[in-house]
């Protein structure tokens, strides 16, 4: 299965704003992980396959740009890339775009490393090395 690009699209909550109705920082951060999440089962790669294959996938950073607000209401598109891949460390990049406008909104990163349920370091290539050679071809 190959996947050129994948955007998810997500309407502002009420709940995800402050009292002037802009959307609070912190949800951008929530937007990127439900882009992850769906991006991954979308290539095939599920959180829940992986975990059921033993593989867990802690964030170790993460960071994110405001370029302009979104309000209540909005509608934007998520846009994850995969950026990097060395078979230790993922590296996702997002764009948070208006819907309507194509205004950029927001831009950042998260870096991912990949654990067994033993919290011990996994070796992809080696031990899961279908999920391994379907990240490596993703990167842009």
């Amino acid at each position: 299965m190959e996947i050129e690009s994948y955007s998810w699209t997500h309407r502002a909550q009420y709940y995800e704003t402050d009292q002037m109705g802009i959307v609070h920082h912190s949800n951008y951060i929530r937007w990127f992980e439900e882009s992850r999440v769906e991006f991954l089962d979308k290539i095939g790669y599920s959180y829940k396959k992986l975990e059921d294959n033993g593989i867990i996938s802690p964030v170790i950073e993460i960071s994110c740009k405001y370029k302009s607000m979104v309000h209540f209401g909005d509608d934007v598109i998520i846009t994850p890339t995969i950026k990097e891949f060395n078979g230790v460390r993922l590296t996702i990049y997002y764009e948070i775009t208006d819907a309507c406008t194509k205004e950029l909104r927001s831009f950042g990163t998260s870096s991912h490393c990949f654990l067994g349920i033993d919290g011990r370091p996994l070796r992809l290539k080696k031990d899961h090395f279908d999920f391994y050679e379907r990240l490596l071809n993703l990167v842009v």
